[in-house]
């Protein structure tokens, strides 16, 4: 059972040291790459749990953000569309996922198989290749959690939400097709594990909390009578805001 300490923070940062942070970036952008090589024809026109989006658009919207995150030109470039579609009340990161849905949907599935394979080695080597000094710097646009608007560091983004994206998605892949989703301690215990620490700093209140699945494990903070029981993805899948939570379950992480 593992003690989480839980610390205020002004701008969020990434709580993986960064060589960490990337290798399981790297290891995640090829799992998804072989779930999307898996897929069959009717696996394509599926539903999934993201609102309008079937498995043709879920693949797009990661594949064109993967192809966002290989180099800073093609982030300057979807930065400047999405904003040209920007509506009021909206979130630059809706805009820019409605964007990759709209242009790399138009891909045939073949494709998105070949471009998400091609573009998971470049994406990965170029977040590896941010420097620190870049990372610390914090994002102009604040980021609405929980009902309140908050500050990240480009390192928060770097290091920690855009390996949590594909691999949300990959499990959303998986519901929505009834393919196996692959798990393991190693790389999906680990990504679970930074979502407990953030989900603990976020709360700051005491808890009990038990994961079971192969990506699950044990923590805990102060003292409580109250232990929470459930599966690892289905905690990840709550804390998104793609199942309904009670309690402490109700304090969401980004993904």
């Amino acid at each position: 059972m593992t003690a989480v300490e839980q610390t205020a923070v002004t701008a969020r940062r990434a709580m993986l040291a960064h060589a960490d942070a990337m290798r399981l970036a790297r290891d995640e952008y090829s799992r998804f790459a072989d779930a999307v090589a898996a897929l069959d024809g009717d696996d394509w026109t599926a539903p999934t749990e993201c609102a309008g989006w079937t498995v043709h658009d879920l693949v797009a919207h990661v594949v064109g953000m993967s192809t966002m995150a290989s180099s800073p030109l093609e982030n300057a470039r979807q930065t400047r569309a999405a904003r040209k579609r920007l509506r009021p009340g909206r979130q630059l990161v809706d805009a820019v996922t409605a964007y990759q849905v709209e242009r790399f949907g138009q891909q045939t599935t073949d494709q998105l198989v070949r471009s998400m394979a091609a573009i998971a080695p470049k994406a990965a080597a170029a977040r590896r290749r941010t420097p620190g000094l870049l990372r610390n710097r914090t994002i102009p646009e604040q980021q609405l959690v929980n009902g309140t608007a908050e500050r990240w560091t480009i390192g928060y983004a770097i290091d920690t939400i855009l390996t949590r994206d594909p691999w949300m998605h990959r499990i959303d892949l998986a519901r929505a097709t009834g393919h196996v989703l692959v798990l393991t301690d190693e790389h999906d215990g680990a990504i679970v594990a930074d979502v407990v620490q953030e989900w603990a700093a976020r709360h700051n209140k005491p808890f009990d909390l038990c994961l079971t699945g192969a990506a699950g494990g044990r923590w805990h903070c102060g003292t409580t009578d109250e232990r929470l029981d459930l599966d690892a993805v289905e905690f990840c899948r709550i804390l998104s805001g793609r199942a309904e939570g009670a309690g402490l379950l109700t304090t969401q992480v980004p993904f």
